[in-house]
């Protein structure tokens, strides 16, 4: 089963070596078409002002909100849960606007706040390694996202039917069990 890393900007080869420790054979994403050649999509961290200018150059918008009405899964981290999001703090306009959230850009502040910690994820367990990167907060939510991980009472991992999301860099670290959440998401579409 392949499964696509988009490979503009951020930790690419991480998330590809994440993916084959759950299973699966990671690809890195350059152009709309490989899309037709995965089965679900992960949007790296990196920045996500950056990644959504060059989504738009590079044609990917248009082409990943018709994957998402496929149904294909899709996992953003860090940067990719801001660029997944319906709507942005601050900002008037969101960029796939995909998933039924508000979120906030930094929300744990600059490079040296930067942390590591043990997140209790539902589904998957009680100590998943996190590592957060001027990381992203989610506000809030619809009915219809389910509320995954929290860190200091605030949101930090949510699912929305075919599509996850996470504030945190999962590849950063040797737990793969998020990629393997991702991977169960794929096979069961």
């Amino acid at each position: 089963m392949k499964i696509g890393v988009l490979a503009l900007q951020g930790a690419v080869a991480e998330h590809i070596r994440m993916l084959g420790l759950a299973g699966a054979e990671g690809v890195a994403i350059k152009k709309i078409e490989q899309l037709n050649e995965i089965a679900g999509i992960i949007i790296p961290g990196g920045e996500s002002t950056t990644i959504g200018k060059l989504m738009r150059t590079y044609g990917f918008i248009d082409a990943l909100k018709r994957f998402s009405a496929e149904k294909k899964p899709i996992f953003g981290t860090c940067a990719g849960l801001i660029v997944i999001a319906k709507e942005i703090v601050g900002q008037e306009e969101a960029h796939l606007q995909l998933m039924n959230m508000k979120v906030a850009r930094n929300a744990f502040g600059r490079q040296r706040e930067s942390f590591e910690t043990d997140l209790a994820i539902a589904d998957i367990a009680d100590d998943v390694r996190a590592v957060f990167i001027r990381a992203p907060l989610i506000v809030e939510v619809g009915n219809d996202v389910r509320i995954l991980a929290k860190y200091d009472d605030q949101i930090v991992a949510a699912r929305q039917g075919h599509l996850l999301a996470a504030s945190y860099h999962p590849e950063l670290t040797d737990d793969y069990r998020m990629h393997s959440y991702f991977v169960d998401m794929v096979k069961e579409k």
